[in-house]
């Protein structure tokens, strides 16, 4: 059995759910700040240490906080996860005009950050 992200946004539902986890039904963004600093902790430890495999998991730890927080929220009727990544997926174009844009291409990784920084000025400065 392949699992989809669709399962996996259904398990998180489930588990925050009537008949879901306790703990998890009473979890925050609050309560769940620790959490967060914890796995991404372990997951530099484990990118530090060159060690695969508990990177995998890791960063597994690290997107069941990312779904936690946007679970939480869609029951708040904030955002959804949907809503989450169409932002990130806009921002990355927004911000990367030399590989999606009519922008000239970088020619180097210094010029690829140069233009995100400018970019990021740029949205910025129209808030």
């Amino acid at each position: 059995m392949k699992n989809t992200f669709e399962d996996l946004k259904r398990t998180i539902a489930t588990l925050r759910g009537p008949d879901g986890c306790p703990w998890d039904k009473k979890q925050t963004h609050e309560s769940l700040i620790k959490c967060l600093q914890n796995e991404s902790q372990e997951l530099i430890d484990a990118i530090h240490n060159k060690d695969d495999e508990n990177m995998k998991e890791e960063l597994g730890d690290v997107l069941l906080q990312v779904l936690m927080h946007a679970q939480i929220a869609q029951e708040e009727g904030k955002f959804t996860i949907e809503d989450v990544m169409a932002y990130l997926d806009e921002k990355l174009h927004r911000r990367h005009p030399h590989v999606f844009g009519d922008h000239a291409k970088a020619a180097t990784p210094e010029e690829a950050l140069n233009l995100w920084r400018e970019m990021k000025q740029k949205e910025r400065a129209g808030k």
